[in-house]
């Protein structure tokens, strides 16, 4: 995590956004590979499995908006694209695989796919909280810096008047000392 010029927290580790692909990319890859293998059990005809696969992923997209996890527009297309062009070929070359065949196949990736999204996850939720934690951080030191400037701005004024109250002014009849009639 590092702050930019203008103020801003970028992430700076293995799972941040990139703008047109990022290690997510490769979730969506998975994702699309397993929706590939897995569609062909519900015997979907290609046309339709690709409007179902699609409208899926799109969701998903929808769903990362709705939840304000912060992309590009370039990124959030790609991970539509990726999903859909690795879906595609699983989907037609599995489409003559037995049934435990594709279980055989499906499982594995699927794991790989939940365990990535899992790692991938718990960066992101690590990488949050560190940036909170920096925020706080960065909050209180504002804080402070703002009192110490009032407390010397104080001390300047309780100078200023201390200075100003020794210093006798001339031609005050009371700061001369008499002088003796003789």
């Amino acid at each position: 995590m590092r702050v930019t010029t203008d103020g801003q927290f970028e992430r700076t580790d293995l799972w941040r956004e990139g703008k047109w692909l990022d290690l997510w990319s490769v979730v969506h890859l998975l994702t699309g590979v397993s929706v590939g293998i897995g569609l062909p059990v519900f015997q979907f005809n290609v046309g339709y499995a690709i409007a179902v696969a699609f409208l899926g992923f799109v969701a998903y997209e929808l769903w990362e908006a709705v939840v304000r996890i912060e992309e590009t527009p370039q990124n959030r297309v790609m991970d539509v694209v990726v999903g859909m062009v690795s879906f595609l070929p699983f989907f037609l070359l599995t489409l003559e695989m037995s049934f435990l065949d594709r279980l055989y196949l499906f499982v594995p990736v699927l794991a790989i796919n939940v365990a990535l999204s899992w790692v991938g996850w718990y960066a992101s939720a690590k990488a949050l909280a560190l940036e909170q934690s920096l925020r706080q951080k960065l909050q209180r030191r504002r804080e402070r810096i703002v009192q110490r400037r009032a407390k010397r701005q104080v001390a300047r004024a309780v100078r200023y008047r201390r200075k100003q109250q020794a210093r006798p002014v001339q031609g005050d009849l009371l700061s001369e000392t008499p002088q003796e009639v003789s």
